[in-house]
């Protein structure tokens, strides 16, 4: 290679910057380029100093008659590596040289100094910050700050991030950090009076829309981007542990997630205020005791099943302990549980913060515990209820609260959505469902409380199959894959309806067995296979 360079045509060099006249501002590398020239950068300048019009094939010329002295074939495919090598490191030492040149032109005609560009990247979403710190090295120096992962959102339609990710964003942020999303979000979010469920499996990822069958191909027989159960292991430690801080945590469908990583998170957690859960496999006893005994300044609480209707599992002491110990609860969703209504009475009325209460898909719920409440005990501050297709829903029950809201009870209350997709229970048969809102006192109720908002949407009597099929098929769909999400069909007079096939509910009405409910848990192993994070 050095006959190749020393043997090419001589060409003008580039004009170089001068040196100072005066010797006494000569920097240290002026001084050793002077008195001692380094070979290498001789070379190297003789190299650069090719013009683009003649060095193109002056060293195909050059390089060939190279090739053709060399006798063997073993000695010509050496020289071809070793040419392609030192090529490659020369365009890495370019781009390397651009960096930082590029990097010194920004740190000076930024506009913003170094705290407060973090102070702007800080209030971006973490995706953005992932994004700003790829530009230059001057954004990823500030991007390094904590308070640029003081909320961190990890959530996506499809796994994109593994325990990795979320540990080294965690200790990025450290005791700052103040919101934790992590998990499978599919599609947007459901408006707050819908129940629309927002449970997803990792079977059915690769579907997700804007999933290229090349990627199927890959995630076939692994999930390297899938989050486990020590995700959230990154929370716990001494008193200055980023989870001490913590005060919102939301999770979504993490599969591989079970009740003693979710414990030890929370047990890590005492400052949290919002804890939203939706289709993890936990068990919802365990996990309102753990919420209990640690998170005592907690004041949202949402927690969504991933199977409707299969976890019976909440006893009255829970119920006592989670009142005594949470006190401060404004705001709790429970959907998709088996809820009697002696317990979820507990609940109301020992809450006497609360004001928005969610109970949406649970199976027992008849509405008896609706009754005596709206005095000076627990529910007088309800604004919103929602009570949406609650199969055991009696009319009879809505109807005297809507006639206790009339007569003065529920002053507060704004906001009430009794919607069932099946119809309401009627008072001595529950397989005898009502389609209407004839037995309620709407038009009173309208009169009285002109402000107030009743959402009552259901399917036309008859407009779907017997009771008693639809009961036989929800066992039936237990033996079967995992149901896909319903589709509701309008009529065009905007009320919704659906099959009764559907239904998402179990039709068994007992208690249930907790060592067979709790032995259909998955329990997955760790995998050690760990990608990056991408964006985008």
């Amino acid at each position: 290679m050095d006959t190749l360079l020393l043997g090419c045509p001589s060409t003008a060099k580039r004009p170089c910057c001068s040196l100072p006249s005066d010797p006494l501002v000569l920097t240290a590398s002026h001084r050793v380029s002077i008195s001692r020239p380094d070979p290498m950068d001789r070379l190297l300048e003789s190299f650069l100093g090719l013009s683009d019009s003649t060095s193109t094939l002056s060293l195909d010329l050059s390089f060939d008659r190279l090739l053709e002295s060399r006798p063997c074939d073993s000695d010509q495919n050496d020289m071809i590596e070793r040419a392609m090598r030192l090529g490659s490191v020369l365009l890495e030492a370019g781009k390397r040289s651009a960096r930082k040149r590029a990097t010194m032109h920004n740190a000076v005609v930024w506009a913003l100094p170094p705290d407060l560009t973090t102070k702007v990247f800080s209030v971006l979403d973490t995706q953005s910050v992932c994004y700003a710190a790829a530009t230059c090295t001057l954004f990823r120096k500030c991007t390094m700050d904590p308070l640029c992962y003081a909320n961190i959102d990890l959530t996506a339609e499809v796994p994109r991030v593994n325990n990795v990710v979320v540990s080294t964003f965690i200790q990025r942020a450290g005791k700052v950090l103040q919101s934790l999303k992590l998990g499978i979000v599919p599609g947007p979010t459901a408006s707050p009076g819908s129940s629309q469920p927002l449970v997803y499996t990792i079977r059915n990822s690769a579907d997700a829309p804007g999933f290229s069958w090349n990627d199927k191909r890959s995630r076939q027989g692994k999930e390297s981007s899938s989050l486990t159960r020590s995700c959230l292991s990154s929370l716990s430690g001494d008193s200055d542990a980023p989870g001490a801080r913590l005060r919102r945590l939301h999770l979504y469908n993490i599969e591989r997630m079970d009740n003693a990583a979710l414990c030890a998170a929370l047990s890590a957690c005492p400052s949290l205020l919002d804890l939203e859960i939706v289709g993890l496999h936990v068990e919802l006893r365990q996990t309102l005791e753990s919420v209990s005994k640690y998170c005592h300044l907690i004041e949202r609480l949402h927690f969504e099943a991933s199977k409707a209707g299969r976890d019976d599992s909440l006893k009255w002491p829970t119920c006592n302990d989670l009142v005594k110990n949470c006190p401060h609860i404004t705001s709790l969703a429970l959907r998709g549980f088996k809820l009697h209504d002696n317990k979820v009475r507990v609940l109301v009325k020992g809450f006497h913060k609360l004001k928005y209460l969610d109970f949406s898909t649970s199976y027992s719920i008849t509405g008896g515990f609706l009754r005596n409440l709206g005095g000076d005990a627990g529910g007088n501050q309800l604004e919103v209820l929602i009570l949406r297709d609650c199969m055991h829903l009696k009319e009879v029950e809505v109807a005297r609260m809507c006639t206790a809201v009339i007569a003065g009870d529920f002053k507060i209350l704004r906001h009430l959505d009794i919607s069932n997709r099946e119809g309401l229970a009627s008072e001595g048969d529950w397989y005898h469902r009502c389609y209407s809102t004839s037995g309620i006192p709407v038009k009173q109720l309208e009169e009285e409380r002109p402000g107030f908002y009743l959402a009552a949407e259901f399917p036309h009597e008859g407009s779907f199959i017997d009771i008693e099929q639809m009961v036989a098929n929800e066992a039936y769909s237990d033996l079967s894959s995992p149901s896909q999400p319903s589709s509701h069909t309008s009529d065009g007079s905007g009320t919704l309806f659906t099959s009764s096939t559907e239904s998402s509910y179990n039709s068994d009405q007992g208690s249930g067995n907790e060592d067979g409910r709790e032995a259909s848990y998955i329990i997955y192993e760790e995998s050690s296979d760990e990608v990056d994070f991408l964006v985008g």
